[in-house]
């Protein structure tokens, strides 16, 4: 299980950078939810916390001692920038090397692939949130609330998606995490203690013209005539089904 430790900057009393109607500490909260939702939604084998998950104030030393105390094997600090510039960049705690700089690297590469940023480069700071962990941490810098073309791009929730999204991205290959099956629509129509029950309902619905199949599973011989990844689709053939006169139901796995 990788345990991903996702720090929105600021929030509380402390509402970071503002400019153009936005706050950081707003945007920062919607990046982090979003990045959570997709790795949780997603993925497999991987754990997420986060430090704040409203409009709190958080102290720096409860970020990283929350963390530290977790045993994450990663921390994700996420800024929005102010002061005239453009673009993204993120840091590192000057002097370390691998896998900081390797995982770094694929964050950065991942994030820009999908986000309309200028790239301002890979640095060095020394933040506490980079100091105090005792795991790999970064820090990013998404954009600058008070540049113009910036600000507008950041009022976008599908681009704030996008931000969360080249997030999960760098996080999936730097931690090699693996996709969830997607979820099948299966359709059924009878499920027995006995085999040849469900034999017998299978051939009257390949009469019929249906694919049907016997499957044993949780004790009982199900018959299935299709499995799709649309539900539209499977309703479609549930009420065939039904007009054939079969007890047709959708269930997923």
């Amino acid at each position: 299980m990788v345990k991903i430790f996702i720090d929105p900057g600021h929030g509380g009393t402390d509402p970071g950078a503002s400019g153009n109607g936005l706050q950081e500490k707003q945007l920062t909260l919607q990046i982090a939810l979003a990045l959570r939702n997709i790795l949780l939604n997603e993925y497999q084998n991987v754990s997420v916390q986060l430090s704040r998950t409203s409009d709190q104030t958080v102290s720096l030393t409860q970020r990283t001692n929350a963390a530290n105390s977790w045993g994450a094997d990663y921390f994700l600090s996420i800024h929005i920038n102010a002061g005239g510039g453009t673009g993204f960049e993120d840091y590192i705690y000057p002097g370390v090397g691998a896998p900081t700089t390797t995982y770094r690297d694929l964050m950065h590469e991942e994030i820009l692939k999908v986000v309309d940023f200028r790239d301002r480069g890979k640095k060095t700071a020394n933040f506490h949130v980079l100091r105090e962990t005792v795991m790999p941490a970064l820090l990013t810098e998404n954009g600058f609330v008070d540049n113009t073309s910036d600000a507008e791009k950041l009022k976008s929730s599908a681009f704030i998606q996008s931000i969360a999204r080249g997030h999960a991205n760098g996080l999936a290959r730097a931690f090699n995490l693996s996709k969830k099956s997607a979820a099948l629509y299966k359709v059924q129509i009878g499920a027995f203690r006995n085999k040849a029950n469900a034999d017998s309902l299978a051939a009257q619905a390949e009469a019929k013209g249906f694919d049907a199949i016997v499957i044993y599973r949780d004790s009982l011989y199900k018959v299935q005539i299709g499995a799709f990844s649309s539900k539209e689709n499977a309703d479609a053939l549930v009420q065939q089904a039904k007009n054939a006169g079969f007890d047709a139901f959708i269930y997923q796995e």
